[in-house]
């Protein structure tokens, strides 16, 4: 059974960087699509990035200018990270970590089967 789980969130300042990380146990982490969603306050949950098995990615609409977010794994440790740059108010809510059976990426919330608790990020000064 594969568990997940999500750490490094926060309160930052606006205009600042944080990096989340995701822990995957219990299966082969090296074969599954890896994702993070968020859900801002009242909003429904949203696709932000995600890494296949074989590196391949894609972002969502969060990722604007091109380049705030940058998802990247590491195999051998069994985990994922979400680097986040420039981070605005509008980027507030709670981030989880999601794995999928999918062998490419996928930006389709009902591809993922397994999610973490989330980790809540505050962008605020």
């Amino acid at each position: 059974q594969v568990q997940v789980a999500e750490s490094g969130g926060g309160l930052v300042q606006p205009g600042t960087s944080l990096s989340l990380s995701c822990t995957l146990s219990g299966e082969t982490f090296s074969t599954y699509t890896v994702g993070w969603f968020r859900q801002p306050p009242g909003k429904e949950r949203e696709f932000v990035a995600a890494m296949d098995s074989r590196g391949g990615t894609a972002t969502g609409d969060a990722d604007f200018p091109k380049g705030r977010f940058t998802i990247s794994r590491d195999n051998a440790k069994n985990t994922a990270s979400l680097r986040m740059y420039d981070l605005k108010p509008e980027d507030t809510g709670i981030y989880y970590c999601a794995a999928s059976g999918s062998s490419t990426v996928t930006r389709h919330l009902d591809e993922y089967t397994h999610w973490g608790q989330g980790t809540q990020v505050t962008v605020s000064s």
